[in-house]
This record gives C-alpha cells, sequence and structure tokens, in this order.
C-alpha cells in the first residue's frame, strides 16, 4: 500500500493537536497512569478513548421531543487514510486513480493554506466535534479551525440553486432511530483524508448516526463518487461521548508574506490586553 502521509496537512494537524490538548491540569482532564496516551490499536474515539476515560454507561437517551440524542461533545477515530479504513485499495476509476498518483502533498496541499477540510477530512480528523440537535435541524460544531456546519432535517430536498461548496449541502431525516443525514453539490476541491485520497464535484456522502448507549454512537459513511470510484465505499466508526471536553478556540492563519516583510503591522493589543 502507498503511504504518502501529506507534509502540509500533518503540519497542520500536528499544530492542532498541540491547540486542543487537554491541559493535564485542566477539568476534566486525564490523570494517573496512561494520561496522555493513545487508546490501543483501534485508535481514538474506540473502547476506553484517550487516557484511560471511560465514556458513560447507560440507556441511550432521547430529547424531550421524543428521537435519540445526538448532542453531545464526541471524540472520533482519528481517519487518516480511509483505505487503511477500507482494509484494502480503494476502487478507483480510471480518473481517480490518476488523481491519487499525481497527488504530491509537497507541492502545495490545500490545508496548508488553511482551507477548508472539506467534510470528510473534518470528520477524520482527531480534534472533538460537538453536535447539536433540535427537532427540526442539526449542526456539526467541528474543533477544527471553528468551523461549523448547520442544516435541516425536516425531510426537505436539496436545494439544486445553491452554489457548491467546500463542505458540500446537507440535508437529514430520521429513518426509526437513525439519523441519515444526505450530502451533495461539493466543489471537488478537497480530499477525503488526510492522505490525500481524491473526490469529484459527484461525490454523494451518506450517514449514518445511531446513538447506541449513553457513551456512543454507531457512525457509518459512504462514499458514493462515480467518477472517482466504480463502487460506494462504506466505512464504520464509533464516536465515543467526552462530557469532560469542551470545544476550545482554534485559529489556522497561513504564512503571510506581507507580514513577514512589514507590509502588514501587528495589531497592538495594549489596552485590550489590561481589560
Amino acid at each position: 500500500m502507498k503511504y504518502r502521509l501529506m507534509l502540509a496537512g500533518a503540519v497542520c494537524l500536528a499544530f492542532g493537536s498541540w491547540i486542543v490538548a487537554q491541559p493535564q491540569d485542566a477539568p476534566g482532564a486525564a490523570k494517573g497512569p496512561g494520561a496522555g496516551k493513545g487508546a490501543g490499536k483501534d485508535g481514538p474515539g474506540a473502547g476506553k478513548g484517550r487516557g484511560g476515560f471511560q465514556p458513560p454507561e447507560g440507556p441511550a437517551p432521547k430529547t424531550p421531543w421524543g428521537v435519540l440524542d445526538l448532542n453531545g461533545v464526541w471524540q472520533r477515530p482519528y481517519v487518516p487514510d480511509i483505505e487503511r479504513a477500507n482494509g484494502g485499495p480503494l476502487p478507483y476509476t480510471e480518473w481517480g486513480k490518476k488523481q491519487f498518483d499525481t497527488y504530491n502533498a509537497e507541492e502545495g496541499d490545500y490545508t496548508g493554506s488553511c482551507l477548508p477540510f472539506g467534510h470528510s477530512r473534518a470528520m477524520g480528523s482527531p480534534d472533538p466535534i460537538q453536535i447539536m440537535l433540535t427537532p427540526t435541524s442539526m449542526a456539526f460544531l467541528y474543533e477544527q479551525n471553528s468551523w461549523f456546519k448547520v442544516f435541516p432535517i425536516d425531510g426537505r430536498p436539496h436545494n439544486p440553486k445553491k452554489v457548491p461548496t467546500w463542505f458540500g449541502d446537507s440535508v437529514g431525516h430520521w429513518e426509526g432511530d437513525t439519523m441519515v443525514v444526505d450530502t451533495v453539490n461539493f466543489n471537488g476541491f478537497t480530499r477525503l483524508d488526510t492522505n490525500g485520497h481524491p473526490h469529484s464535484n459527484q461525490l454523494h456522502m451518506i450517514e449514518k448516526f445511531t446513538r447506541t448507549d449513553l457513551g456512543h454512537i454507531a457512525y457509518q459513511v459512504t462514499y458514493d463518487d462515480p467518477k472517482t470510484y466504480t463502487k460506494p465505499v462504506v466505512q464504520n466508526r464509533t464516536f465515543t461521548l467526552r462530557p469532560d471536553w469542551e470545544i476550545q478556540e482554534y485559529s489556522c492563519e497561513e504564512n503571510n508574506k506581507g507580514l513577514i516583510e512589514g507590509r502588514i503591522k501587528v495589531p497592538d493589543y495594549g489596552n485590550a490586553a489590561k481589560q
């Protein structure tokens, strides 16, 4: 298997991990033996989670309006390479294989310029995500770069008049106890993961969220992109509830030559700092 962990993406994630890491003395931070260590062979988001954290136990809660409650701050598995998570090579079309083979992150990975990750790559990132659910809408608050996504879950179809975007156009609906999020209308400028697996603007993502118990969500994602892959790619992951975490402020700034060369002045925060 070809490993090409992208340089710029790795730098972004390294800084991201530094920024979002929970301090050892912070409320809810992992303490004791094993604090700060990984979660075992399945990676963060599976089993106990980081630092020996034990997810809350109990039945899956419901909202006051009667559906499974997906609200909370969640730890997800870090999936930098969906091919490894797939258990084998992806079913490329000729066009898709060429996109992957000719991609070289060292020549300019878009995340190195702080451009949006795109929904798939953001969902596979190691930082926390907060899910917010109301009777009519759902929101993903990605800690990564403080991005967010809000969309309706009342069963309405996609709006064909919307312009293509980095994170796509999402709509949701309930199928029994499973929230199904359907996303189309991507601009095609992003990658599915840190390792650079491609997609086209024909990508159709179907995500299913099922609260299996108090501490976990069963997450299934399907990538359907006939221009890039000969058949849909389906993967399953587990999200772990982290009631001891909260979303942190996150800022990614590109290497601004104007600042380095003196054309842009550093703001004077003197008065603000005294407040």
